[in-house]
């Protein structure tokens, strides 16, 4: 291999990775935006096209915080930290059993009924938002976390399902063979042979469950009615007026430290979430 071919792979990787740093900048250019409009005053965030602010404007954090009367964000916040957890264990506990069920027991209909819970993976949100509206309502759930937060723990998001399906497949099934023939039930299986062994594929369907939870609105807004019930993305609604006086620099604080939590838990399982995607999808 000669000079010249590696220097020209050399330059081939080089301008690679500029391509791959401009498009990262693109992408991340509007959260950068968000974060140094948190420090303008109103006036200044749409009139100056710096993206560094002229005047660092701290308080408008502290607005933000204290913007709604006799609550700070700091409710809104626990709320939202609160229905995401129930969700995470709610998808973590329920999916695994089922994908459990589909992955390793035989039983009547087996493939019927998996072919059916990929179905409603392909029906619009907007298809059962009617009919759960209406069984809600009946159940006298409306203005509580519980439309939010049961549905999950009865196996109610099946991309879960699928996810751990197919990381509990690539499992070899010797290992339950050899838990069974040392005494161990079906559950024992589940819990102390196939379990452990799911830990990326279960984190990642932690992170997704927060991730998603965290930043629902419509949902949220649809069955949650009361102030006090508000989670992060609802309270950041409060900001804006439709008089058309609305508080940009509060809201901007307030949404970067609403977008924190789900930056810090990707930032920190990152090397799990990778894993559990890719070993999910290469084995069959």
């Amino acid at each position: 291999m000669t000079a010249l071919t590696i220097g020209g792979r050399r330059m081939k990787r080089v301008l690679l990775h500029i391509v791959l740093a401009l498009s990262c900048l693109v992408m991340i250019y509007p959260v950068l935006w968000m974060v140094f409009s948190s420090f303008k005053p109103t006036a200044e965030i749409f009139s100056s096209e710096a993206l560094l602010p002229k005047q660092w404007l701290f308080a408008n954090y502290k607005t933000g915080w204290f913007g709604v009367p006799k609550m700070n964000f700091g409710t809104f916040l626990a709320n939202s930290s609160l229905i995401s957890l129930l969700v995470v264990i709610g998808n973590i506990v329920s999916a695994s059993l089922v994908a459990f069920a589909f992955a390793r027991l035989r039983f009547k209909l087996k493939s019927l009924w998996f072919g059916v819970m990929l179905m409603t993976m392909m029906l619009p949100g907007q298809v059962t938002l009617i009919p759960q509206y209406a069984l809600f309502h009946k159940l006298d759930w409306i203005n509580t976390y519980l439309p939010l937060t049961v549905p999950h723990f009865l196996g109610g998001t099946p991309f879960f399902i699928f996810l751990l399906v197919q990381f509990i497949r690539g499992i070899p099934r010797e290992l339950d063979e050899a838990a069974t023939i040392d005494g161990c039930g079906t559950f024992q299986i589940y819990w102390r042979i196939v379990m452990p062994l799911c830990g990326p594929a279960l984190i990642t369907t932690a992170i997704f469950s927060f991730i998603w939870t965290w930043d629902d609105f419509f949902g949220q807004l649809i069955y949650i009615n009361d102030v006090k019930k508000y989670t992060a993305p609802l309270g950041l609604r409060l900001f804006l007026d439709g008089s058309g006086k609305n508080e940009w620099g509060p809201m901007l604080a307030m949404s970067v430290l609403s977008l924190l939590p789900s930056f810090v838990i990707f930032m920190t399982c990152q090397k799990y979430f990778v894993q559990g995607i890719a070993t999910s999808g290469l084995k069959g």
